[in-house]
């Protein structure tokens, strides 16, 4: 086996593996036997806000949690995603990927200190199980592959170490769904290594856990639902099965246009006219209304790349152009970089579905120089492989 593609099989393994450990929200309001109502309440809060985009008060509000709980890893696991959910949402600079980093070191020190002297719980490794999965994605991100390989290896060991420990834990399953969930997909000579070096998967069994922890989990129903949406829009075509996620977190977070956004895309795919156009117009309203300015040019940015989206896939290609256009020429990179980069695929692909691959070429290779791609440099390489067919599901991503 060549270098190139024992290159390729870590990548792969990598990416599935980045997915396992996300990040735990809270789903139900009854604090655990061994947390106090109070140390619940704010992490309730905290998750809360970071889910609504509130990111300075979720900063604010984790940050002020260390001097009361300092031997607790999750406070500090927290502040970490604090950090990860600003880099999710666009902001791919240098200042916040030290931050992250620095922030999941503290957290991992913190769990194995708790470790160390036997005061540890179930959570104690959940946390850990979390960190150490994000410690591997910032390795990739600096393309430290088989370092990145080892911290996601030892992120399951702590996440079956919880489930071990408390067999009636349901946030471990988001994880470990997840987990079997990926693997299942791979093929080939990557799926043959992947069950060598990890355990094979379950893409069914994957789902069943997913499903349990949006129901039942305390810490990471949240997630397990945004998990699922995930899945089941751009990987299962399985609209109708996203219809309620999209629409349970699109009323909860009303300050998050991304489920939103995601809510029209499942209307549109189910032929829903009247709730796509309804979706549509609430993100239009958004944008006239809001006092922020900033704000409200996020909300306009969203309803203009909804209705590209919804243009792609019906065939209406110079119309998504435009749209696309009038996004790139309001653009502010400072408040709104995820805007920058995701309308430049959106153009390529509206060439791609025209078999104009040049042009389409052209985009895709913008976003890949980039210094800030927002994310959507794992597309743009996707792409520039391989052209999207009609109705592929990422046009809706």
């Amino acid at each position: 086996m060549n270098q190139l593609k024992v290159y390729s099989i870590v990548f792969k393994i990598l990416i599935l593996l980045i997915f396992v450990i996300a990040v735990p929200g809270i789903s139900k309001s009854e604090a655990r036997p061994d947390r106090s109502n109070n140390h619940n309440r704010e992490i309730t809060q905290g998750i809360h806000l970071l889910y609504d985009w509130e990111f300075d008060r979720a900063e604010k509000l984790f940050s002020g949690m260390f001097s009361n709980n300092p031997k607790d890893p999750a406070p500090y696991f927290y502040h970490a995603m604090v950090t990860w959910s600003r880099l999710a949402s666009g902001f791919w600079n240098r200042k916040y990927v030290d931050q992250y980093g620095k922030r999941i070191e503290k957290t991992i020190s913190v769990a194995k200190i708790k470790i160390k002297n036997g005061n540890a719980d179930s959570y104690t490794y959940f946390y850990l199980g979390g960190a150490l999965g994000f410690k591997g994605r910032f390795a990739l991100m600096e393309r430290k592959w088989f370092s990145s390989f080892n911290m996601a290896y030892k992120a399951i060991d702590a996440l079956k170490t919880c489930q071990k420990m408390d067999p009636e834990n349901k946030d471990v399953l988001l994880g470990l769904g997840i987990f079997d969930y990926y693997t299942a997909r791979l093929s080939g000579v990557t799926k043959f290594v992947s069950s060598l070096l990890i355990g094979k998967g379950d893409k069914r069994e994957g789902l069943r856990k997913m499903h349990v922890a949006a129901n039942q989990a305390i810490y990471s129903g949240i997630e397990a639902k945004s998990m699922l949406i995930h899945i089941y829009l751009f990987l299962e075509s399985g609209y109708k099965e996203a219809k309620p996620f999209t629409e349970e977190l699109a009323e909860q977070f009303k300050n998050n246009p991304r489920y939103r956004f995601l809510q029209g895309i499942t209307y549109s795919q189910l032929g829903m006219r009247q709730e796509y156009t309804n979706v549509l117009n609430a993100l239009l309203r958004k944008g006239r209304t809001n006092p922020s300015k900033t704000k409200a040019a996020i909300w306009k940015n969203q309803a203009l790349y909804l209705q590209a989206s919804d243009c792609l896939f019906n065939g209406q290609y110079d119309m998504a152009r435009s749209l696309l256009y009038n996004i790139r020429h309001h653009a502010d990179p400072l408040t709104d970089p995820s805007m920058i980069a995701w309308p430049l695929i959106k153009i390529g692909m509206s060439y791609d579905l025209e078999d104009q691959r040049k042009k389409a070429l052209a985009y895709y290779k913008r976003v890949m120089k980039m210094e800030n791609g927002a994310g959507a440099q794992f597309l743009a390489e996707k792409l520039i492989d391989k052209p999207p067919e009609k109705g592929d599901p990422f046009i809706g991503y």
